[in-house]
C-alpha cells in the first residue's frame, strides 16, 4: 500500500490545507503518517492518519500566545520578523528537524516524503534517504521571483522602471537575509554526507515537486516559476476543530449576512475584532464573528445582531455571505473568493498583506490597516455592500478558481510520485 509521510509544523492556517491533502490520500486507500507539533495530532487522528510528535525539534504544545515559538505580533518590521523566523524555525533548527524526520522515515518506511516548505530539515532527510520529496506550499509561492514583489511587502507589482528596480532590490535583500541562515543548513547537510548549497532556498530545487496549494489565477502574473513548481489550486478545507453550525438567524431575515474571521492563531487581534463589532453594531446587517481557538475565553462585546462564536465551518457559511471581513490569511481569502464573496482585508502580518494586495488588484475587495477606526471600517463595509463592481470582481475570480477544482492536481502529483518510487523498488 502506498505510504506518505507528511512533515508539518503549527503554522495556523498552514495546517488545514495540508491535512486536506492527506485526507484525500487516505480516502483513496493510501497510508498517511503525520510528523508534527502536538497541536496537529487531533486533526491528524480525526482524518485517519497515524501521528508522531516532534520531540527535540522546535514545536508548540498549545495555541496560547505564551507558548508561541515566534511572537510575530510584536514585530513591526517584516525584515526583522523574517530574520527571527529564519533563526527560530526555518534554518536554525535544521539538523534537529532532519534527525527526527529520518527517524520517522526509518519507522514508517514511506514511499514519498511530503514536508511543509518551511521544514528544510525534512527535505534534507528525504534527500539523505533517497526518497521522492514533494514540498507543500500552503499559501503563495514565497521565494523571490521576477515580476512579483517581495513576500511581506504587501506591494503591487512594479509597473514603472522605478517599480521594477524596487522589486529587484527587494528580491536581493530577501535572498541575502535568508542566506544568512545558510551555515546551519549546510552543517546539517554535511552531517548527512550531502554537498553544500550556495543559497538557502536551493534546497527546494532538489525536491521532485514543489506544490503551491493556491491558484495561479489569484497570484500576480509574471514569468514562469522554477520547473519543479506547480500550482495545484486552493485547498478549501475547514479546520478539523470547526464546530458544527446551525444559523441563529431567522430564515426570512433579509439583512445582508457578514462573516468575520481573523487569525486562528494569536496575533493580538482582539482589539481589531472589537472595533469591527462596534462598526457592525449600527449597521442593518446580520453578522457572525468567529474568534478562533487562540482567543478562547476572551470577551468580545457585540450587538444582538452580531453573533460571536469560537468556531464555525466557514465553508458552510460562505455561500450565503455578502461580505467577509478578514485578516486575509490565505485560507480564508481563497475560500471567500471561491464563493465570489468580496472581502474587507485587514492584514496583521505574515503573508496577509500580500494576499490583500492581490484581492485589491483583482478588484475583489478593499484593504484597511488593522488600526482603522470604527467609522472607517463602517464606511468600507457600506461600499462593499453597495458597489457592484467589487462583487463582480469577486465573482469573476471565483469562475477562474472553479476551473482549478475540475481536477485534483495535488493528488495527481503525489500519486504519480509514489508510483515512480514503487517502480524503482
Amino acid at each position: 500500500m502506498p505510504r506518505f509521510l507528511f512533515v508539518m509544523w503549527e503554522g495556523g492556517g498552514t495546517v488545514p490545507p495540508e491535512l486536506g491533502v492527506a485526507r484525500r490520500l487516505l480516502a483513496r486507500g493510501h497510508q498517511v503518517h503525520v510528523l508534527g507539533d502536538p497541536t496537529i495530532e487531533p486533526g491528524a487522528r480525526q482524518i485517519g492518519a497515524s501521528f508522531t510528535s516532534w520531540r527535540d525539534a522546535p514545536h508548540v504544545t498549545s495555541l496560547r500566545p505564551e507558548d508561541a515559538l515566534l511572537r510575530d505580533w510584536e514585530y513591526s518590521n517584516p525584515l526583522t520578523l523574517f530574520r527571527a523566523a529564519r533563526d527560530t524555525i526555518l534554518c536554525g533548527p535544521t539538523a534537529a528537524f532532519a534527525r527526527e524526520t529520518l527517524a520517522a522515515i526509518a519507522e514508517f518506511r514511506p514511499h514519498v516524503v511530503v514536508p511543509d516548505m518551511v521544514l528544510l530539515g525534512a527535505q534534507i532527510a528525504a534527500e539523505k534517504a533517497r526518497l521522492p520529496c514533494v514540498v507543500l506550499v500552503p499559501n503563495l509561492y514565497p521565494i523571490p521571483s521576477p515580476g512579483r514583489p517581495m513576500l511581506g511587502s504587501g506591494l503591487m507589482p512594479g509597473a514603472s522602471p522605478f517599480g521594477r528596480l524596487r522589486d529587484t532590490l527587494m528580491r536581493t535583500v530577501f535572498t541575502r537575509l535568508f542566506d544568512g541562515g545558510l551555515p546551519p543548513v549546510n552543517a546539517a547537510r554535511a552531517a548527512f554526507g550531502l554537498p553544500p548549497l550556495a543559497h538557502t532556498f536551493e534546497q527546494n530545487d532538489r525536491a521532485a515537486r514543489v506544490l503551491v496549494l493556491s491558484s495561479e489565477a489569484f497570484d500576480f502574473p509574471g514569468p514562469p516559476l522554477p520547473p519543479n513548481v506547480r500550482f495545484v489550486g486552493a485547498q478549501l478545507d475547514d479546520p478539523t476543530w470547526a464546530a458544527p453550525w446551525v444559523s441563529p438567524f431567522d430564515a426570512v431575515d433579509a439583512r445582508p449576512p457578514i462573516l468575520v474571521g481573523l487569525s486562528s492563531t494569536f496575533q493580538n487581534q482582539l482589539p481589531v475584532l472589537q472595533r469591527i463589532a462596534d462598526a457592525l453594531a449600527a449597521m442593518p446587517v446580520r453578522a457572525l464573528i468567529t474568534t478562533g481557538p487562540a482567543l478562547a475565553g476572551q470577551k468580545l462585546n457585540a450587538a444582538g445582531h452580531v453573533r460571536v462564536v469560537e468556531s464555525a465551518p466557514h465553508g458552510q457559511i460562505l455561500p450565503h455571505a455578502r461580505v467577509v471581513i478578514s485578516h486575509c490569511g490565505h485560507g480564508t481569502t481563497l475560500k471567500a473568493l471561491a464563493q465570489g464573496v468580496p472581502l474587507l482585508c485587514m492584514p496583521m502580518g505574515r503573508d496577509q498583506a500580500d494576499n490583500a494586495a492581490r484581492v485589491v488588484w483583482h478588484g475583489a475587495g478593499l484593504r484597511l490597516k488593522p488600526t482603522a477606526p470604527v467609522a472607517e471600517i463602517r464606511t468600507a463595509l457600506e461600499r462593499l455592500l453597495t458597489d457592484g463592481r467589487l462583487a463582480d470582481g469577486a465573482r469573476a475570480l471565483a469562475a477562474r478558481l472553479r476551473r482549478d477544482r475540475e481536477r485534483d492536481g495535488a493528488i495527481e502529483e503525489l500519486e504519480w510520485r509514489v508510483r515512480e518510487s514503487m517502480d524503482c523498488v
